[in-house]
């Protein structure tokens, strides 16, 4: 640690724009965001060319999550968990329609934008009107997703955005409801899957799809104890994504993060924006297979 890091201030930084609301603190920052990525240069000189197939990305379109003390964590989904993984997909042939429960716009965490990474930036540039103008998730349902659908898989990005809405959503239960049984692929990673809290809604746990899978998530251990010392969170988060998903019966994998990935059936997850590079390269490999034996 520099001299120069170490009198960075650990408190979390005043979000003027909301009541009792704050971004990460700078010392935070220093620690968890970087100005490029560990983009490895992958490309995909095969790409898909068929047309028909697709991501579906449902995004988050909510910024503040309420903490257990009663401040907001001014948050979204994590530029690089989300660009990251959509450069890979796209590289790799399948266009990327963004949805979002609202239609309202995605929430991006832009003080994690690595500013000096032009993979990621560029991929920014190509899906900023998307972002700013998304789909509806309920249209999508209603209009795309069907017997004759074009989507091949799901993706939902990170980022504590992710908490918001998309663990109690109908439409993202009925989504990936349809994706256990169309075999379609769903991605996430981080606190993306939080999503695979919806299917058991209303649910009995017997009947949970993903009871039994093993996947790798952000652990509830630096989010309960870390990311609030440090400054990054301003309290605690209103409940455990972890923990949650144990409960259902879900495996969890890992402990820590350091980019870990896995893929259970047609489930791929990763455990934090370490995760962003590897996860789109297990995703876009996945779905190129996929796409040339259908």
């Amino acid at each position: 640690m520099t001299d120069q890091t170490a009198e960075l201030s650990k408190a979390p930084t005043p979000d003027p724009a909301e009541d009792n609301a704050f971004f990460p603190s700078p010392y935070s920052l220093s620690q968890y965001t970087s100005s490029r990525t560990d983009f490895d240069g992958t490309d995909y000189p095969q790409p898909y060319s068929g047309g028909k197939w697709k991501v579906l990305m449902v995004a988050s379109d909510e910024r503040y999550v309420l903490m257990q003390n009663g401040t907001m964590f001014s948050t979204g989904n994590h530029p690089v968990e989300t660009l990251l993984p959509m450069y890979h997909m796209d590289r790799a042939g399948f266009e990327i329609d963004v949805a979002t429960l609202s239609g309202n716009p995605v929430k991006l965490e832009m003080w994690a934008m690595p500013g000096e990474d032009d993979t990621v930036k560029g991929v920014y540039a190509k899906y900023r009107d998307q972002f700013k103008s998304p789909l509806k998730l309920a249209d999508v349902m209603a209009q795309s997703v069907n017997d004759d659908s074009p989507y091949i898989a799901v993706f939902v990005p990170g980022g504590h955005g992710a908490l918001v809405g998309i663990p109690h959503s109908k439409e993202v239960k009925d989504l990936l409801l349809w994706a256990m049984a169309k075999d379609k692929y769903v991605i996430t990673l981080c606190h993306g899957p939080a999503c695979l809290l919806a299917p058991a809604v209303d649910e009995a746990p017997e009947d949970y799809i993903y009871k039994g899978y093993k996947i790798c998530v952000f652990p509830d251990a630096l989010d309960q104890g870390a990311n609030i010392q440090i400054g990054y969170m301003p309290g605690p988060l209103p409940w455990p994504l972890a923990e949650s998903l144990a409960k259902l019966g879900v495996e969890i994998l890992n402990s820590g993060i350091s980019g870990q990935c896995y893929q259970d059936r047609k489930l791929i997850t990763g455990d934090s924006p370490l995760a962003a590079n590897n996860i789109g390269k297990l995703a876009a490999n996945a779905l190129l297979q996929e796409a040339r034996s259908i």
